[in-house]
Formats: structure tokens, C-alpha cells, sequence
């Protein structure tokens, strides 16, 4: 009677794993959503970082900089379109939180403000300011969007690891 009951347990603790579906997944489907389609960037102006060349064309060379180069990639790799949002922290935080954005750069670290309104890739690089402290820098995620958070922070390691 024991063995029975053993089987059984393992049997149903098989079936509710499997019944859990893939894991990290996003409520939202992000992933699902860029991956051939379009990457809605928030773009925040940050010296090397994020620069902007025209405020009135937001062609594709508009948004320059560091982390723009990296979102390029990052869409090109995932078969995506960049679709850009200019703005101020404050304003694409919670255009990401609402659902109008994917992503968030800005030369933002992992002190952030924004961390109750998104998620938060894993510190990609570091960079010390001009006072000699050290920053972490992250970009933003919707909030809950494992699986986009998980292929973009795989590929945030992948760009950063030495050639």
C-alpha cells in the first residue's frame, strides 16, 4: 500500500510540473509580441549612453549611442523592427508599466527609482562617474516578463563578454 501511495504522489507531482507549462514565461507574451514583430523602445537621453540627433525625425539613426546600438542587436537577433519613444525617465517608466513599452535605456544603474514599476536586467556593465562611484547599469523591463527579461539579459552577457 505504501509503494501505491508513493506512485501515486510522484505521479501527480509529474503531471502538475508538466500541466505548469515553459518556464520563465510572460503573462504579457513580450517575447512572443518582439520576436519578428517590433521592439517598442522608451529612450531617455544620457550623455554616451543614449544621445538623441533630432527630436522632430525619429528615423532609425535619431537614437544614437551606446545602449541604442546594443537595443539594435538586440531587435536584430530576435528578427525585430525598433520602434522608439523619446522621453524622460519618469514618463517611459510608466508608459512601461502601462504596457506601451518593451524596454527602457537611459544609462540607468541598478539604484534605480523605476525598479517598482519594471523589472530589471541583471547589470550588463560599470562605469564610474566623474565623483569616482561606481554604477551598475540595467535596463527596464515590463514588470513580470520572465522570458523576455531572460533572452534579453542572455543577450546583454553575450554582447558584453570579451571578443
Amino acid at each position: 500500500m505504501r509503494r501505491h501511495t508513493l506512485v501515486a504522489v510522484l505521479l501527480a507531482g509529474v503531471m502538475l510540473v508538466a500541466g505548469c507549462g515553459t518556464y520563465p514565461a510572460d503573462p504579457q507574451g513580450t517575447l512572443e509580441k518582439v520576436r519578428g514583430g517590433t521592439l517598442r523602445v522608451g529612450a531617455s537621453p544620457n550623455g554616451d549612453w543614449v544621445r538623441i540627433s533630432g527630436q522632430d525625425t525619429l528615423g532609425t539613426d535619431a537614437v544614437q549611442g551606446s545602449e541604442a546600438e546594443l537595443v539594435r542587436q538586440f531587435a536584430q537577433a530576435l528578427g525585430a523592427d525598433v520602434e522608439w519613444t523619446i522621453g524622460t525617465e519618469q514618463v517611459l517608466a510608466e508608459e512601461l508599466k502601462h504596457g506601451g513599452l518593451d524596454l527602457v535605456i537611459g544609462g540607468l544603474d541598478d539604484k534605480t527609482p523605476w525598479s517598482t514599476h519594471a523589472g530589471l536586467t541583471r547589470p550588463y556593465t560599470e562605469s564610474r562617474d566623474g565623483r569616482g562611484s561606481l554604477h551598475k547599469h540595467i535596463m527596464l523591463v515590463p514588470m513580470g516578463e520572465n522570458a523576455f527579461l531572460l533572452e534579453l539579459d542572455t543577450f546583454l552577457k553575450s554582447a558584453a563578454a570579451p571578443a
